[in-house]
């Protein structure tokens, strides 16, 4: 399963606090941890999931790094395997996380580790695991998000090496079993009150030790290689909009499956257009006359056509007019689209010429009583 967004697992904003982050990682913690679930494996895997997320979003060095690059910014300095190095961060955390819970405290700390009480998962290391997911922040138009576009994606990403078709040895050659732990990929340290499982220092936590590195990746199994591909955005897509391609990642170790690339729609705004689920809006001025006496307006619109409208006799300023059909058309079904609302912009001359000012006083000479300015309740003002 592909890595779900840090921000997403804690269930925090990307603007959440170093304390929103805390308490919302206590409470999974709590609710995940495996003591509190004895032998249930999704438990576990949420209480690790939570602790991971933790880890780099409390960080102020990681944090950074992984906002701006995703999961490609922090892997490299995540340490060993899901139950190693990487939580020690979180760890010296707990104390001011979880204050007075008493022997919860090492109880989570055992858990994190893979110890609790002496027991050894004893679970072999060096299998296939799936790449890491990348993340790419995309900048289209306000009209390719309305009406869709192509465009292509250039990024650098791992694959897996042609020569030692990813496991990381020399043609001919292959590894075998670490001696220092056995193949189970961690030691026990006693630390104080503790016993400590850590990744192993010969072969970093995978169970295996490779005796001759393949020349092209070092040992990795993986090469840094750019990547061009072209992508489909559906229209009426909205900003923040994810998404998901699978297998686009960074590529597995020992055979796993690729992770996924996660591409983020970041829309920019339009001069003149505005955008409220599927419907839009703009503003169109019109002459004090055309709104009296009524008209017929043009205007060029968001696809380049030209959308003709009836303005009503005695339209008021800042009315709202509707056009169906000519919003931002639904991701699911390109054929229906929403509303668009213009708004009527009353122009009020600065200046005017003789001739009009006496036609004017002609007018007002003309006006009725009711037409006379007089009180009347705020609250049906623009009604």
């Amino acid at each position: 399963m592909a890595k779900r967004d840090y921000y997403e697992v804690l269930g925090v904003d990307k603007s959440a606090s170093i304390e929103d982050i805390k308490k919302a990682y206590r409470k999974l913690a709590i609710k995940y941890h495996p003591d509190k679930n004895p032998g249930d494996k999704t438990a576990e895997e949420k209480f690790r999931e939570a602790t991971e997320a933790y880890e780099v979003l409390s960080d102020e060095k990681k944090r950074p790094l992984y906002d701006q690059y995703g999961f490609a910014g922090v892997d490299e300095q995540m340490g060993g395997g899901a139950g190693g190095a990487q939580y020690s961060h979180a760890f010296h955390d707990f104390a001011d996380i979880f204050g007075s819970m008493g022997g919860g405290f090492s109880d989570i700390f055992d858990g994190i580790f893979g110890g609790g009480g002496g027991r050894s998962s004893g679970r072999k290391r060096g299998g296939p695991s799936e790449g890491a997911s990348l993340r790419y922040d995309l900048n289209i138009s306000f009209k390719e998000a309305v009406y869709g576009t192509k465009t292509e994606l250039r990024y650098r990403h791992n694959e897996t090496c042609s020569e030692c078709k990813g496991n990381g040895c020399t043609p001919g050659t292959s590894k075998r079993t670490c001696p220092t732990c056995n193949g189970i990929g961690q030691i026990r340290r006693s630390a104080g009150f503790f016993a400590v499982q850590q990744p192993c220092p010969d072969c970093s936590g995978t169970g295996m030790k490779i005796e001759k590195p393949c020349r092209a990746c070092g040992g990795r199994g993986v090469v840094e290689k750019s990547k061009q591909m072209t992508l489909n955005i559906p229209c009426g897509v909205d900003n923040g909009k994810r998404i998901s391609i699978p297998h686009q990642g960074d590529a597995g170790e020992n055979g796993g499956p690729a992770g996924d690339l996660m591409v983020i729609i970041h829309v920019e705004q339009h001069p003149y257009f505005e955008r409220d689920g599927q419907d839009l809006y703009c503003a169109i001025p019109v002459s004090f006359t055309q709104a009296i006496l009524g008209a017929e307006i043009s205007f060029q619109a968001l696809d380049a056509h030209t959308i003709t409208f009836s303005v009503p006799a005695g339209t008021p300023n800042g009315k709202l007019l509707k056009i169906r059909g000519k919003g931002v058309p639904y991701t699911a079904n390109p054929d229906k689209a929403g509303d668009l609302y213009v708004k009527v912009m009353v122009q009020i001359p600065s200046k005017i010429s003789s001739k009009e000012k006496d036609l004017l006083e002609q007018y007002m000479s003309l006006e009725r009583p009711t037409d006379r300015p007089s009180l009347v309740r705020i609250d049906s003002l623009g009604n």
